[in-house]
């Protein structure tokens, strides 16, 4: 939806005249319910978690038609009650903004241009790039002699958002790489 100077003054009127009416005693909590209720009438409710902490509260999306309407948070979760950060808030325009990439995008070392990349391209990049760090900087053995099998060149931050053992088989895989730098976005 495109916002124009006029269908932003003919909100603030009717915002105007609204609180103007519920300044005069009249009980606008009927009309405001109608106003939300058209909003999601005939929509499928999935609920679903806020992904941009460790908090990860609970959020209802509404989709109508394979399109995504609206989100608000979920009044009878525990956790958060219904109330939202400014992020999570803004997740149904974060959505739906068309400047958001929905694909990989790769700039080339010394490069001022991003380049759109496929799926299959980046993850196997990711994978030659980790396997040459590991090649070049894995430390065998240290000063006495023992094995200690160490990547001090590598660093993994995890999600708040993978479950324990999703954590547990990243860590492992992390240690049998011999990364032994790891935190977690939750503790941070």
């Amino acid at each position: 939806m495109q916002s124009t100077r006029r269908s932003f003054l003919k909100g603030v009127g009717a915002g105007v005249l609204c609180l103007s009416l519920s300044q005069l005693g009249f009980d606008l909590t009927e009309a405001k319910a109608y106003a939300k209720e058209l909003k999601i009438k005939n929509c499928r409710a999935v609920t679903s978690v806020c992904p941009f902490c460790a908090v990860c509260c609970q959020v209802i999306a509404y989709e109508r038609d394979g399109e995504l309407i609206a989100t608000e948070g979920d009044p009878d979760f525990p956790i958060n009650e219904g109330s939202l950060c400014a992020k999570g808030a803004s997740l149904w325009s974060m959505y739906t903004n068309k400047h958001r990439p929905t694909k990989p995008m790769y700039r080339a070392p010394y490069s001022d241009k991003w380049v759109e990349k496929d799926w299959d391209w980046t993850l196997d990049r990711i994978a030659h790039l980790v396997k040459e760090t590991r090649d070049k900087d894995l430390i065998l053995k240290n000063e006495k002699g023992q094995t200690v099998n160490r990547l001090d060149s590598v660093f993994w931050m995890g999600t708040s958002h993978a479950s324990n053992e999703e954590c547990a088989a990243i860590h492992l895989a992390m240690k049998s790489l011999g990364v032994v730098s790891m935190d977690h976005q939750a503790r941070v």
